[in-house]
């Protein structure tokens, strides 16, 4: 056999993974292979393989005798809409996708380029875990690809796809990256599985109710985005990726845009008269921001609070929103956290960020306290305060106690906040200001009921306004809720040179 004839037949055995058996059985779980994902994702004809002809090197449990090329896991780089990006995606067909010492040499092979040449990560994940047979150095593999995770944090965007099984040690390099996708019915994450929780704690449950798609996207949060089936999961990678700068240093890539009639007549007439009646903050989003650009993050976890990308005029934005449809905009544990996380990946992309105000206050009890609202909300707090990029706010209707300081208010470095006229700044609602400032008069009145409402009113009167704020400078200006998308496209443009210069320091410490 000549030369070219053996390397023919290797590229083909590679190519073939774990042999047409295993392929079809991939088929039948409603999964594809690790390289029709990539050709999915990437565009046509742009992928360059690497390693394609790695074989492990465990001679152990008659592990010699069983040699893939590629050892479980495709690597590689091509575009994605013309823009260059990384890729490794592991093949189920060989051992399970089970990481060996080879198979996490790959991988991290792969990091160290888009490190090096500042371009997005993208991992589909599909693997049993650790491959077994190869002990310690298995387990030093997925070490060091949480190292390199932590590493490129920040510094270039990494995206996690997982495809099917994703369990033990595996779970936490796609939990350091920025954004996390699942298949319903088909992935799933755990850190132990079914058996070890019904030997240890007598649980009785299947893989998909202790770490499913749809548990990590509504209970625990742990994935942002639950797709139906790999094909949408692919897309929305895509759609990702398309608000996303190339790295920490460049900026996210523009649409071209006119501009045209930016008035929202709609606005005027969207918030309730009472001020206890609900509304539908995404209807806002939906009218400031470019027509169908918003693409929510973590939609069904800690519903209270909104956050996306959008694009206002072409440009990238982060949104941050409080949801008065959701136990009335209230911050929570898992708003605060959803949040947070949202504001810093933003910050570290160099994406504007926009905060939609409408937020009774912190949700008081003593299961937020116990589990500790206190540091958790200050996790947001210090994230939008930390954050350089340009910040702008606008309070829609309430904008009560602490949680108006952490909404992205003027003191802790918003850049421009804008109130609508039926906006109300004050440190907490009416009725029970009303009940603490005048408790002697509602004590000693003959109607204390007629006295209460009267002293109500008063206090509406003079502080359930944007007024007095605006009289000091924390609200820039009042505005007509159908001015705003107008004012947000000229502010934005305004603040697109923003520089701030930061203390030398090696990092904060967020109170995690």
């Amino acid at each position: 056999m000549n030369k070219v004839s053996i390397l023919q037949e290797k590229q083909a055995a590679a190519l073939l993974g774990g042999g047409a058996a295993r392929i079809e059985s991939q088929h039948k779980k409603g999964k594809l292979t690790a390289r029709e994902r990539i050709q999915l994702l990437l565009d046509e004809g742009s992928f360059e393989e690497i390693g394609m002809l790695v074989a492990h090197r465990c001679k152990d449990f008659g592990m010699e005798q069983e040699t893939y090329l590629g050892d479980g896991v495709v690597t590689g780089y091509g575009t994605v809409n013309g823009r260059l990006v990384y890729v490794f995606s592991q093949d189920f067909t060989v051992f399970g996708g089970s990481l060996s010492e080879t198979h996490a040499e790959k991988i991290c092979k792969l990091m160290d380029l888009a490190v090096q040449n500042g371009a997005p990560l993208i991992g589909l994940n599909d693997s049993g875990g650790a491959r077994i047979q190869e002990g310690v150095v298995s387990l030093g593999g997925y070490a060091d690809i949480f190292h390199r995770n932590v590493k490129a944090s920040g510094v270039i965007p990494q995206l996690s796809a997982i495809m099917g099984p994703c369990a033990g040690g595996a779970v936490y390099s796609p939990a350091i990256t920025d954004f996390i996708l699942m298949v319903e019915k088909t992935s799933y994450m755990f850190v132990t599985g079914p058996n070890v929780v019904k030997t240890v704690t007598h649980e009785e449950v299947n893989s998909e109710e202790l770490g499913g798609a749809t548990t990590h996207a509504s209970k625990s949060g742990v994935t942002h985005f639950a797709m139906a089936n790999e094909v949408e999961c692919i897309e929305y990678v895509k759609k990702l990726l398309s608000y996303m700068p190339q790295n920490c240093e460049e900026e996210a890539p523009t649409w071209e845009y006119e501009l045209g009639n930016e008035v929202r007549e709609q606005l005027n007439s969207l918030i309730p008269e009472s001020a206890n009646q609900p509304y539908d903050m995404k209807e806002v989003i939906e009218q400031v921001v470019d027509a169908e650009s918003f693409l929510e993050v973590h939609k069904q976890y800690a519903e209270n609070i909104i956050v996306g990308f959008a694009r206002i005029a072409g440009r990238s934005i982060g949104v941050v929103a409080n949801q008065p449809a959701c136990l009335a905009g209230v911050l929570d544990i898992e708003a605060s956290k959803k949040a947070a996380r949202f504001v810093r990946f933003c910050d570290a992309f160099n994406i504007p960020l926009l905060v939609l105000v409408d937020v009774p206050g912190f949700l008081p009890g003593t299961d937020q306290e116990w589990h500790g609202i206190i540091t958790n909300g200050a996790k947001l707090l210090y994230a939008l305060s930390e954050a350089t990029v340009p910040k702008i706010t606008v309070i829609t209707r309430k904008a009560y106690g602490g949680a108006y300081d952490v909404m992205n208010s003027k003191h802790i470095g918003a850049d421009l906040n804008f109130a609508w006229p039926n906006a109300e700044i004050a440190v907490m609602g009416a009725k029970g200001a009303a009940e603490i400032i005048f408790k002697k008069e509602i004590s000693e009145a003959a109607d204390k009921e007629a006295k209460w409402k009267e002293k109500e009113q008063e206090y509406l009167e003079k502080f359930a306004n944007p007024y007095g704020a605006a009289a000091r400078g924390f609200i820039d200006e009042v505005i007509l809720p159908s001015q705003t998308r107008l004012k947000l496209i000229k502010a934005f443009a305004m603040l697109e040179n923003k520089q701030v210069a930061t203390p030398k320091r090696k990092h904060g410490n967020i109170p995690l």
